[in-house]
């Protein structure tokens, strides 16, 4: 089972799952860091040319999960065409090499050719110029590998969407050398974390000691709405997508992407270069997300395995998770300095495309 199929039953058992990585404020922030920066190069230009009038990085940093559903509204004619031709689309958006691994090989296990970084390259590649079936398996046109790019230049730094958890029966993070060995009897794949649940009243109440409030909603609920009822439990993947990006908004004080852009630019922030050819860059992100992966799961520790049922009918199988006290501290700071690098990786491969 896909995790398209998982994020389905995930999100009949728990209402507040958000199917965007890291949502849509996050990938908003990775593309408005990205508009500032190209802003007047040839690269922006170029960039302006393929999006139609209005859009911005910014704003089509969400079209690929989009495509996935309507929750972002009805689909487009561009849309459909997109998902009519790319069956497997959802698949694009990740990979699963277990988050030990210091570097994503191909044909290692838990990745496929379809995966992040095989995308990444296809997409680059097509703006590169290169429309041979080699070089862009899928036919992409120009304007669709932009749109696909900039999506995944921040999904692939949303650390699980590259590292990703195997566990026994017993919880026990392991290592698969070969993708045969992940047979769900043995040792499972916890589907970039979608299997292992926090305790979100926990988690909520550490964090409102470590994390500074958030500022008051900009249009509260109409009198009468009646309050949602608490999550008792997060699916750690979710943590990673939604909650910890409110952490970094936070954090920095920023109400919107376009300020979080901002504020982190005029701070110049140091961010790990890119070099040689830009095909290759993809690889790189994924070797530094691993990285972050390790970070993400150090001092995390899951229990032993159990199961559940979405409204659905379809039973899984679950972890609970158990994280320091502290987490909501660093697993923000991680986020912010991927967000930043994933917005400076999308504008520096565009202006390496287009110098």
């Amino acid at each position: 089972m896909k995790k398209l199929v998982l994020t389905v039953a995930l999100s009949s058992a728990f209402v507040s799952f958000n199917a965007h990585a890291w949502g849509n404020d996050g990938h908003r922030a990775v593309g408005a860091i990205a508009d500032q920066l190209i802003q007047g190069s040839n690269a922006g230009q170029r960039v302006k040319a393929l999006l139609l009038p209005g859009e911005s990085l910014e704003k089509v940093s969400i079209w690929a999960d989009c495509v996935k559903g309507t929750y972002c509204g009805p689909q487009s004619e561009e849309m459909v065409a997109y998902v009519a031709a790319n069956p497997q689309h959802a698949e694009y958006h990740y990979t699963d090499v277990p988050f030990q691994n210091a570097h994503y090989h191909d044909h290692d296990a838990g990745t496929a050719d379809d995966d992040i970084v095989q995308t990444l390259k296809q997409c680059i590649a097509t703006l590169q110029g290169k429309g041979d079936k080699i070089s862009n398996p899928h036919g992409f046109t120009q304007r669709q590998a932009l749109l696909i790019l900039t999506h995944l230049a921040g999904d692939v730094v949303q650390p699980l969407h590259v590292g990703a958890a195997f566990v026994d029966k017993n919880g026990a993070f392991v290592v698969p050398q070969k993708q045969a060995q992940i047979d769900a009897v043995n040792m499972f794949d916890a589907r970039g974390g979608n299997n292992l649940l926090l305790d979100d009243i926990k988690l909520s109440a550490n964090s409102a000691q470590l994390i500074p409030a958030a500022p008051p909603e900009d249009k509260p609920a109409a009198p009468g709405t009646p309050p949602r009822a608490p999550q008792t439990t997060r699916p750690f993947h979710s943590y990673w997508d939604t909650t910890v990006v409110n952490y970094v908004f936070r954090r920095v004080g920023a109400r919107s992407p376009q300020e979080f852009a901002q504020l982190v630019i005029a701070g110049k922030p140091a961010v790990i270069a890119n070099s040689g050819d830009p095909i290759s860059w993809p690889y790189a992100w994924a070797d530094q997300s691993l990285a972050v992966a390790k970070l993400a799961h150090a001092g995390v520790t899951a229990g032993a395995i159990g199961q559940q049922t979405s409204k659905t009918g379809e039973v899984y199988n679950v972890w609970a998770l158990t994280v320091p006290d502290d987490y909501p501290v660093p697993s923000s700071a991680a986020a912010k300095t991927q967000l930043i690098q994933g917005g400076y990786n999308l504008a520096a491969v565009l202006q390496a495309i287009w110098p």
